[in-house]
């Protein structure tokens, strides 16, 4: 491990050139969105100048984010195919990490609960608490002396309340002598989580130098969590570190895809954020370390101004508490420590459920969708890093883009009903049209190409050899294309009804695995079906050649209901299982076990707890032990309007992390 003086070198390595790298890729992005803009005016230049502005407005904000993602993931790709860590760009070795040699600190991991089945909530956590115990800590400590628990209910019926308590009494006697776990159950649940994150630093914030923040379905491991312990203590100016969660646990068809997908396209898409937010990047609420004081001073939230839904409580708290933390001249790091090559690796444990089916996805997607719109009344907020206004803009956008992307494509089916009996055929199949779609669809597609190549060069074994990989992208790909209409209309449909006033409530996320029947899926499908319809009709009169190059739209419409039926099959996803197909690193595989590859110790701790939940009695109402003594703090709400920069901060030592 190294001394101190190298530790210290370590706290004080900067990202080399870090506003030419935002600027570099701005200067990219501008350019594509100009080169498309060009090619657009060639295009549209016969049109009257309404509709040509019309058109072309929202032609290029699709293409300049299509552009983007495009030139983000590059730069991932690249990273990864070279092995260089996106901030300080030298090689990244991937060496795992412990707290030997290391200062004695406290972390406390919290687990904010609503409502969660405790079977599985306590499984997970006790997998974490299992592969933490396991790790050496080093300097004559105990990772008991160093660690604490905390589960944060914010559970307001009685009776689940009461099975969830004798359920964490159960884990605490498992635990007793190893590792302190604690219980709070607050009376009210005023802020959601991060009123329930707040409640426990003003109350023993004070006890611990950081926490790291679990979500009900999250899994990390031992060695994972040490590693960010061990980052915070060598840079004192950083406050917080988000990882890099995995999906995984579900086996219906749209799980594996989904997990598939995160697991081959992730890591390379985070290097490349990271590469250009640099010490400027943002937090997604769970499976992330945070620096305790910083997080006090700087990141009390205040209720935005109005009434729901893009008013009152702050619902994507986590975007705006980086923000704040950022302003106070704290540091927020995305670790990129996992990637295809090191996706076995104890380093790179940091694992999440996910909704089993399209239905509570678009429904998780809903909740956030209204979170990140009212990011947009931060934008002038007082003080805020360029990057972290860019961070509300870029979450607001990524829902935005929908009904851009909808608008666009009614504006061109209008155009081809107007000209279909004079200039259609000139207008469409012109060379620099046919080059303009064509490029199009390269950049859409290229950042799936890019890690499926990382993957065949880096680690094809973990994703079931190369042909089972190469069969598994393109059918994630093909569902992706798919479905990606659906999400359209679904999210603009969102976006409509949040501009009419309706808000929505912040329920329990759906996590278990749900088969849809064919009557649930019709009922939010046939609008969308109906409409797909109607369009796919309407271009076949007009342009015969239109409804060609639209199909992979209008089709992925039509076929909502079979798509989100047939998604939702655990048959099917465990067929595909069988064939080891859409598998990822994270998944035992008995073709290769043979040869010392199966899955991840932590999650099959996870399984194991999970099966021995299910199979004892239900444990006796039992309350749990007392928490411990509260060190009450202080954390101050926070405005937007006024913002005085704090004195420059004197960085703790790499050696202590002293109150």
């Amino acid at each position: 491990m190294p001394s101190a003086p190298a530790a210290r070198c370590l706290s004080e390595q900067r990202p080399p050139w870090p506003r030419l790298r935002c600027w570099g890729l701005a200067a990219l992005v501008l350019t594509t969105g100009a080169l498309g803009f060009w090619a657009m005016l060639g295009v549209t230049s016969g049109l009257a100048w309404g509709f040509k502005a019309v058109l072309m407005t929202l032609f290029v904000l699709t293409f300049t984010w299509v552009a983007l993602a495009f030139w983000s993931a590059l730069c991932g790709f690249i990273l990864c195919l070279t092995r260089r860590d996106p901030l300080t760009l030298a090689p990244n070795e991937g060496v795992p990490e412990t707290l030997a040699a290391t200062p004695f600190c406290r972390t406390a991991l919290i687990m904010p609960i609503f409502q969660e089945p405790p079977e599985a909530t306590l499984a997970g956590l006790e997998a974490s608490c299992r592969s933490l115990l396991a790790q050496p800590a080093g300097n004559h400590t105990s990772i008991a002396e160093r660690f604490e628990v905390f589960v944060l209910s914010d559970t307001q019926d009685k009776h689940a309340a009461t099975r969830e308590a004798a359920h964490v009494a159960a884990l605490q006697r498992r635990l007793k002598g190893q590792l302190s776990l604690h219980y709070r159950r607050r009376p009210n649940n005023h802020g959601r989580k991060a009123g329930n994150i707040a409640d426990f630093c003003r109350r023993w914030g004070r006890r611990y130098d950081y926490f790291v923040v679990l979500d009900a379905d999250s899994i990390m491991g031992g060695a994972t969590l040490l590693r960010l312990v061990r980052r915070m203590q060598h840079q004192p100016e950083v406050g917080l570190i988000q990882s890099v969660p995995i999906p995984v646990g579900q086996v219906t068809l749209f799980g594996r895809l989904v997990q598939f997908a995160s697991a081959l396209y992730s890591p390379m898409l985070a290097a490349g954020q990271s590469f250009w937010q640099g010490d400027t990047a943002n937090y997604w609420g769970h499976n992330a370390i945070v620096r305790t004081r910083a997080f006090m001073a700087s990141s009390g939230l205040p209720t935005l101004p109005g009434k729901p839904p893009l008013g009152g409580e702050l619902l994507s708290h986590d975007f705006v508490e980086a923000a704040l933390m950022r302003r106070h001249g704290w540091k927020v790091l995305l670790d990129t420590q996992v990637s295809v090559a090191t996706a076995q690796s104890e380093i790179a444990q940091s694992f999440e459920a996910m909704p089993s089916n399209l239905l509570d996805f678009a429904k998780r997607d809903r909740r956030w969708l209204q979170g990140n719109l009212q990011h947009l009344r931060l934008l002038n907020g007082a003080g805020l890093h360029p990057l972290s206004r860019w961070h509300f803009f870029f979450g607001a956008f990524a829902y935005l883009a929908s009904p851009v992307w909808l608008a666009l494509l009614v504006c061109t089916s209008v155009l081809i009903a107007y000209v279909a009996m004079t200039d259609a055929a000139a207008l469409y199949a012109t060379p620099l049209s046919l080059g303009l779609l064509g490029t199009t669809l390269a950049m859409l597609i290229a950042p799936k190409l890019m890690g499926l190549a990382l993957a065949l060069r880096q680690a094809p074994n973990a994703f079931g050899g190369r042909a089972r990989l190469i069969v598994s992208a393109l059918l994630e790909i093909g569902f992706a294309a798919l479905l990606a209409p659906l999400m359209m209309a679904w999210h603009s449909l969102f976006i409509l009804a949040i501009l009419r006033g309706r808000a929505i409530e912040w329920h329990t996320q759906p996590r278990s695995e749900r088969s849809l029947s064919w009557r649930e899926a019709w009922r939010h499908t046939r609008g969308v079906t109906l409409a797909g319809g109607g369009w796919m009709l309407v271009l076949g009169i007009f342009s015969p050649t239109a409804l060609t190059w639209f199909a992979p739209v209008w089709l992925g419409l039509i076929a909502s209901l079979p798509l989100v039926k047939a998604t939702s099959s655990v048959r099917l996803g465990e067929w595909f299982a069988r064939r080891q197909l859409l598998a990822t690193p994270y998944l035992p595989q008995p073709r290769f076990q043979k040869h010392g590859q199966g899955g991840v110790p932590v999650l099959d701790a996870y399984a194991r707890h999970l099966k021995a939940a299910h199979a004892r009695p239900q444990p006796p109402a039992c309350s749990p032990r007392t928490p411990p003594p509260e060190q009450p703090g202080e954390m101050p709400i926070q405005s937007f309007v006024r913002f005085t920069r704090p004195a420059q901060r004197t960085p703790a030592s790499p050696l202590k992390e002293p109150y």
